[in-house]
């Protein structure tokens, strides 16, 4: 029996998770109890109208992740939430939410194929603005999720509870990348993701309070950025504290070569009293900082992660100040 855990590898090689957060329009969660299977729509009880949706869900991975989600203290029997956060067209730091109660998990079909066609989403409910924190428990995809998920998720529940948060909620979550990050978890709307997560890094990210610097080794970076821009944006993050967090922000590559170890990128952010300012850096992948560990459980193969560093960062407000 092969007992590596690829979540151990990774931390024990110092592994940096900044830069893998996913970036995609659609999040598309669907309230199915587990256990589930690796193929997600192979699960228990799925039916064949929702199973006829996976190839066209494959084709559109790109731009859209379906999670199953589940928690016993919101489930009923009868009744499938679906929730749906996608990117509006506008430039936004957080997703749009729409969220419905199905009486048949059939029902869903259309919805979610409107998302994969990029058309409107209408809903008749009146949707209560909410947190969801998604903790990826998914066990059959990887067991590093159930190691180490599950009872991560079973603190962030008590953690909600003990401080009394309301239109807070925590969730069961299926695979969203990551497994060796394991506790990894989606704050939504921001979609920003986390890893190796404990309970006060939890706390400090559900309240935004306390030393910001507990970040720095378990932040993913924000899904809403390309994933070598995310690594600009935490390096501001740490720098502007947690007032960060309610800043505008909009980031992009500026050039890059072809196989990606060199990109230059650009955030521009505004407060909330109007100031603008932009920082642009060289995003480097240096290949004296690669490492090497078993990447995947169950297995002695060595993978090599690249791990990426900034150079020439420019305060570009102070540089027009000093021309």
């Amino acid at each position: 029996m092969n007992n590596i855990f690829c979540a151990e590898e990774s931390c024990q090689a110092k592994e940096d998770p900044i830069g893998t957060a996913l970036n995609r329009r659609y999040y598309v969660l669907l309230e199915v109890p587990p256990p589930w299977t690796s193929d997600l729509l192979e699960s228990k009880n799925i039916s064949n109208k929702l199973q006829s949706l996976n190839s066209v869900i494959d084709e559109a991975s790109c731009y859209l992740r379906l999670l199953f989600i589940y928690n016993a203290n919101y489930y009923q029997v009868g009744q499938t939430r679906l929730i749906i956060y996608y990117q509006t067209e506008e430039i936004s730091s957080v997703y749009s939410k729409k969220e419905y109660i199905l009486s048949d998990i059939d029902d869903a079909v259309p919805i979610i194929e409107k998302c994969i066609n990029n058309e409107t989403l209408k809903s008749e409910n009146t949707n209560i603005q909410t947190r969801d924190f998604l903790v990826c428990t998914h066990g059959t995809h990887d067991k590093c999720c159930a190691k180490y998920g599950n009872p991560f998720y079973r603190q962030a529940l008590a953690t909600i509870e003990d401080l009394s948060l309301s239109n807070v909620r925590v969730w069961q979550s299926s695979h969203f990348g990551g497994h060796r990050f394991a506790p990894t978890m989606i704050d939504l709307p921001e979609g920003r993701y986390y890893a190796r997560l404990n309970q006060k890094s939890f706390t400090s990210i559900l309240t935004k309070t306390g030393d910001i610097q507990c970040l720095k080794n378990v932040y993913r970076g924000w899904g809403i950025l390309p994933w070598q821009v995310q690594i600009l944006e935490r390096e501001l993050m740490l720098k502007y504290n947690w007032d960060w967090f309610n800043y505008q922000i909009q980031g992009h590559v500026i050039d890059q070569n072809e196989d990606e170890t060199f990109s230059q990128v650009e955030i521009t952010f505004t407060t909330p009293d109007g100031k603008v300012n932009t920082y642009r850096c060289n995003v480097i992948d240096d290949p004296t900082n690669s490492i090497s560990f078993r990447g995947e459980c169950g297995t002695n193969e060595l993978v090599t992660f690249s791990q990426y560093t900034i150079t020439e960062l420019v305060d570009m407000a102070a540089s027009l100040i000093a021309v």
